[in-house]
C-alpha cells in the first residue's frame, strides 16, 4: 500500500509538474525559446571547444597523439587545462545567460512566481544516470568493431580517434532521441501558444 501512494504521489507530481511548464511556456513561449536555443548552442559550443582543444593540445605538445605514451601528468593537465578553457569560452557566457534569466525572473510578479513548481524529484533523473553509462560504453564498443579496430591494441588508439568517436556517439544519440524530442518539444510549444489566447479571453 505504501508503495502504491508514494508512486501515486509521483505521478501526481509529475502531472502537476508538466501543467506549470504548460503554464509558463503559455505565457512566456518567446522567454522559453530563447533558453532553448541557448542550451544547444552551449551545448554545441562545448562540443566545439573540446574538439578545438584536443588538437590543440596534440599540436603543442601537451599530451601525446598515441594514449599509450600517456602519463598521469598528462592526464591531469589535459583535463584542467580542457576545464579552464570550457569555462572561459562556455561556462563564462553561460553564466551572463543565466544571471540575465535570473534578473527577468524577478521581474515577474510573486503571485505569478509562486504558480510555478518545477522542481521535482530526482530518483528518475539518478536512475537514467545509471543506465546511459552502460549505453555509452556498448556504443563506443559498437564503433570500434564497425572501424575494424576489435583486436588492436587499446594503447595505439590515438587521442583524435576515442574523441573522434565520442562525438560520432553523440551524433547518434542527437539522430536517435534528440531529433524526435525535439519533434515532441515544438509539437507541444505551438499547441501550448495555440491555448494561450483562449486561456486569456476565458478570464477575461
Amino acid at each position: 500500500m505504501e508503495f502504491k501512494e508514494e508512486f501515486a504521489m509521483s505521478e501526481e507530481t509529475e502531472v502537476e509538474r508538466g501543467s506549470d511548464w504548460k503554464n509558463f511556456v503559455s505565457k512566456h513561449w518567446k522567454i522559453a525559446a530563447v533558453f532553448v536555443a541557448a542550451g544547444i548552442l552551449v551545448f554545441i559550443g562545448a562540443i566545439y571547444v573540446f574538439l578545438w582543444f584536443t588538437a590543440d593540445a596534440q599540436r603543442t605538445g601537451l599530451v601525446p597523439s598515441t594514449l599509450g605514451f600517456w602519463t598521469m601528468e598528462n592526464i591531469v593537465l589535459y583535463i584542467l587545462n580542457l576545464i579552464v578553457w570550457e569555462l572561459i569560452l562556455i561556462g563564462v557566457p553561460a553564466i551572463i545567460g543565466a544571471v540575465l534569466g535570473w534578473q527577468w525572473w524577478k521581474k515577474l510578479p510573486e503571485q505569478e512566481k509562486r504558480e510555478y513548481k518545477f522542481r521535482g524529484r530526482r530518483s528518475r533523473s539518478s536512475r537514467a544516470g545509471g543506465v546511459i553509462s552502460p549505453l555509452l560504453f556498448i556504443a563506443f564498443a559498437i564503433k570500434v568493431y564497425v572501424d575494424g579496430n576489435w583486436n588492436v591494441a587499446i594503447s595505439s588508439y590515438t587521442l583524435d580517434y576515442v574523441v573522434g568517436s565520442m562525438v560520432t556517439i553523440l551524433v547518434w544519440i542527437v539522430i536517435i532521441f534528440g531529433i524526435p524530442i525535439a519533434i515532441g518539444l515544438i509539437w507541444w510549444i505551438h499547441h501550448a501558444i495555440k491555448k494561450a489566447p483562449q486561456n486569456t479571453s476565458s478570464q477575461q
